[in-house]
């Protein structure tokens, strides 16, 4: 029988996925108060800090015995629509069946929450006081674009983060099957937000007296060429860190060519030969280009004069809008404008300090599992957090079966965690906190 003062980590995140989070409009007042009392009732210090009243965030400390800086523990309550799915179980539910937890924001990232939030009430309640101070941030729209979640606290309350150097988020430290192996990648790098909007002008006029060659027509011929053409291999060093372990970890034919992919030369041809075995590191050895919304007449009889196309750029580390522009226009180019519509930077490399004691931990709890570095595709609030200096390690660990989907089933219907897995990451996120190093240590 349990009895901890707390409720356990299957308990918090079934309470966190009833809360109806999805942003757009993100309405997570409701949810971050059921953390704030969960804490406050520990006799953790909380802060509840807000750019909009319905949106806030919540910052925790837990004391630490002020032999190292503080380190911080984030993750996002908000979460992506359920529109236009069919879904076996009702996703505000959280509903136990087959050994999974099912719902909206199970994976990404109310379960990341859940076991922060439990690792946290543990070592409250079982005396633990870390190397430095622990903080714990609970945050808003991280599926909106951070503007008032982490972004917010970042720009308005750095005050919260003084002293903080490295801290665990969102995504990784979940298991991977490969060539008979399972790998725990843990996030050390991202790309960056690079989103554009191509435009292409032509002569317009009225939809029942064809024009060729003009408007639509050079559209089209803008969406061919970033179909057909990738942009430019880099080697950045955290593609470099990612795959030389993978390669470690599983070793023959498959380490041998993740080995010449790092190489320029060869890199686009392996890539060619192999298809969609290779989706996966694509991204990671290029800055991509996603055309995603495109705009041309607001009438259906109007042959516009102008047209533009939304796309969705991703940097690798260390690369910047000017040089995807440069990129872009020796494919489309110097007759289709350009404008850089957002642009968030990030650490140009990673810090790897944290690393082997994240792997160790992992280590500890799985010995057969090999934790690897992965640089993310996409992005996370880690890129707000690094303008303060801080290093993000996604770090929240899972333990799923061999043939679990995971990046099938995040943003997807049927959204699901193992019960197991869940547990799995709380303690490891609870044997970190025990193991943080001291000052002379970092």
């Amino acid at each position: 029988m349990r009895n901890a003062p707390y409720p356990d980590v299957v308990e918090i995140l079934r309470r966190l996925i009833a809360f109806d989070t999805t942003n757009p409009p993100g309405n997570e007042a409701a949810c971050i108060a059921t953390i704030h009392d969960l804490l406050t009732q520990a006799g953790i210090e909380t802060a509840l800090l807000a750019q909009d009243p319905a949106r806030p965030n919540l910052v925790a400390r837990l004391p630490g015995r002020g032999e190292a800086p503080p380190f911080l523990m984030y993750g996002h309550v908000d979460c992506v629509t359920c529109a236009g799915q069919t879904w076996t179980h009702p996703p505000l539910s959280g509903e136990v069946h087959d050994g999974f937890i099912w719902g909206r924001g199970t994976l990404d990232m109310k379960g990341g929450v859940a076991m922060m939030l439990t690792a946290l009430l543990r070592a409250r309640a079982s005396g633990l006081q870390p190397a430095g101070d622990v903080l714990f941030a609970a945050l808003s729209d991280e599926e909106g674009g951070g503007d008032v979640g982490a972004r917010f606290l970042v720009e308005q309350h750095p005050e919260q983060f003084n002293g903080v150097r490295y801290a665990i988020g969102e995504f990784g430290g979940f298991t991977m099957s490969l060539a008979g192996k399972t790998l725990y990648p843990i996030m050390i790098a991202e790309k960056q937000m690079c989103w554009l909007r191509a435009t292409v002008k032509g002569r317009g006029g009225h939809g029942s007296m064809p024009v060729r060659g003009q408007t639509m027509a050079r559209l089209g011929e803008v969406l061919q060429r970033l179909d057909r053409r990738r942009l430019p291999v880099h080697i950045t060093p955290a593609a470099a860190a990612m795959l030389n372990g993978i390669a470690d970890g599983t070793g023959g034919a498959i380490g041998a060519i993740l080995r010449l992919l790092l190489k320029p030369a060869l890199t686009d041809l392996l890539l060619n030969a192999l298809g969609g075995q290779t989706r996966l590191f694509d991204p990671l050895l290029h800055n991509t280009v996603s055309p995603t919304m495109l705009q041309g007449s607001d009438k259906i009889n109007v042959i516009p004069g102008e047209a533009s196309i939304g796309i969705d750029g991703r940097l690798l580390p260390g690369q910047t809008p000017q040089q995807m522009l440069a990129e872009l226009r020796s494919i489309l180019g110097d007759d289709v404008e350009l404008e850089v519509q957002r642009s968030d930077p990030g650490p140009a490399e990673p810090d790897m300090t944290l690393f082997p004691l994240l792997a160790e931990v992992l280590k500890t709890a799985d010995p057969a599992g090999i934790p690897v570095p992965l640089l993310l595709s996409g992005v996370t609030d880690a890129r707000f957090f690094s303008r303060l200096g801080i290093q993000t390690y996604g770090f929240t660990p899972m333990q799923l079966p061999p043939d679990f989907r995971f990046t099938e089933v995040i943003h997807a219907a049927d959204e699901r965690i193992p019960v197991g897995a869940m547990a799995f990451g709380a303690d490891a996120i609870y044997r970190l906190l025990e193991r943080l190093p001291g000052q002379a240590a970092l």
